[in-house]
């Protein structure tokens, strides 16, 4: 893998990933094709929303889109550790361009029904399971060196909600303008720019590890090490109940941007904009670190103010203060998630790497369809204001368990820092590991 001139102060020392030619490639690539993929999930709220009028259809819509990674996770993180990612990568970009292609016909020929939507959500969910467990696992060959592989995580983050920011505005202009078709239309043509990024790129030969063991043989290997090694176990714990009890809030945006704050679909997209720029200025602040020492003090911030923000904005009822919560709501969660990302590709060793980071994958997609299913059926009954209040008040509380164990994590961390380099004497080491509140590692 080629860096390009990796001397400080080219780019930067917060851009210093940048330097190697294929990380920048996969920059570029994935960010255009992120933006076409918040344009079609807004754009699929809103059409959902505007054909059903039902918050548990949003839900249903949701959870059929990730419960599969919740099912086909833990098998993905196998086929990552077993096969040459970049080639598992270039299929399922392939099927999901096609899995958005078809979409965009169904909703342009004005043919789309509920029963489509459903099972397409389904099938792009299927692919997903694959592809993010192997992106995953896919960022460290991209990076020659490990200490800049925090900062190519938090680049990435920074990418992802730049395209949180960019791709929803524009599909409220266009959906206001032309309808929902043509933001699905531009998603299925931009995942050309990710798929010719993965073709461009010159990597090591893969090598195919030759293994007699079964693929159940394989999966319980990998789930027994998360499993038994506690700082990774807390880790996976923290971002599922980030997924199960505060990710659901997405669901419900659309019901808020309509009924609550009487908008319509550029409303909605003003919303997931204001969540993006707040998880942009998360990932920057994450970007530019130096270490991942102190990262789980970040974390036990984070996950309280998410919550917190998550609380007073479902009381909002004016769209000034909802925007400004959703600056909080963004950064409060995607530095929990960038933070349990990074500490987790930190501690991982290497050949259990897809399969541990498919389990995060599961975590973060397989816990969101169930809480999205729990908090839109609960919504029909009592409302969204305080079923989004609940979800808020049960964020800020998860940090509490992760909290308790912060002297017995650390102590199980350091020698794994030791040895990277990451604390390089063992004196210095404990005095700084003092300020780590938890486990190591998004996205």
């Amino acid at each position: 893998m080629e860096a390009v001139d990796n001397k400080p102060g080219k780019l930067g020392g917060m851009f210093r990933a940048l330097h190697y030619r294929n990380y920048r490639l996969f920059f570029v690539g994935q960010g255009i094709s992120l933006i076409g993929t918040w344009m079609q999930q807004i754009a699929l709220s809103w059409l959902v929303y505007r054909l059903t009028d039902s918050v548990f259809l949003l839900g249903a819509v949701t959870f059929s889109s990730q419960i599969p990674s919740f099912i086909l996770g833990p098998f993905a993180g196998v086929i990552a550790d077993r096969f040459e990612r970049r080639k598992v990568l270039l299929v399922t970009q392939g099927l999901s361009m096609l899995q958005a292609s078809t979409l965009a016909v169904l909703v342009l020929t004005e043919t789309i029904q509920i029963w489509h939507v459903l099972t397409l959500s389904a099938v792009l969910g299927t692919i997903n399971a694959f592809d993010m467990a192997t992106r995953q696992a896919f960022v460290v060959q991209m990076v020659d060196q490990r200490e800049d592989l925090s900062n190519a995580i938090a680049l990435n983050s920074s990418m992802f909600n730049m395209a949180r920011l960019v791709g929803p505005s524009i599909a409220g202009v266009l959906i206001a303008a032309v309808g929902e078709g043509m933001c699905i239309l531009i998603n299925a043509v931009s995942y050309i720019a990710v798929i010719s990024s993965l073709l461009l790129m010159r990597l090591k030969p893969f090598e195919r590890v030759v293994t007699d063991r079964k693929v159940w043989q394989s999966l319980q290997e990998g789930l027994a090490y998360t499993y038994n090694f506690a700082p990774i176990r807390a880790l996976i714990l923290i971002v599922a109940l980030i997924s199960l009890f505060g990710m659901p809030f997405s669901v419900m945006l659309p019901v808020f941007a309509r009924d609550i704050l009487h908008g319509d679909a550029n409303t909605l997209g003003f919303l997931m904009g204001a969540t993006g720029v707040g998880a942009l200025a998360g990932a920057m602040f994450l970007a530019q670190r130096k270490s991942v020492v102190g990262l789980g003090r970040v974390i036990l911030f984070t996950m309280p103010l998410f919550g917190v923000a998550l609380l007073a904005f479902s009381f909002s009822t004016v769209l000034f203060v909802s925007l400004l919560l959703m600056l909080f709501v963004g950064f409060g969660m995607i530095v929990t998630m960038a933070s349990c990302n990074t500490l987790l590709q930190t501690l991982v060793e290497d050949d259990k790497r897809g399969r541990v980071m498919s389990l995060y994958a599961t975590a973060f997609m397989g816990m969101a369809p169930i809480g999205s299913m729990l908090s839109s059926s609960l919504a029909e009954i009592i409302g969204v204001s305080y079923t989004l209040a609940g979800c808020g008040l049960l964020c800020a509380l998860s940090a509490i368990p992760f909290a308790l164990q912060r002297t017995r994590l650390r102590r199980m961390v350091q020698p794994i820092y030791e040895r990277l380099g990451i604390v390089p004497e063992i004196a210095r080491g404990l005095q700084v590991a003092s300020n780590l509140t938890a486990p190591s590692q998004e996205k």
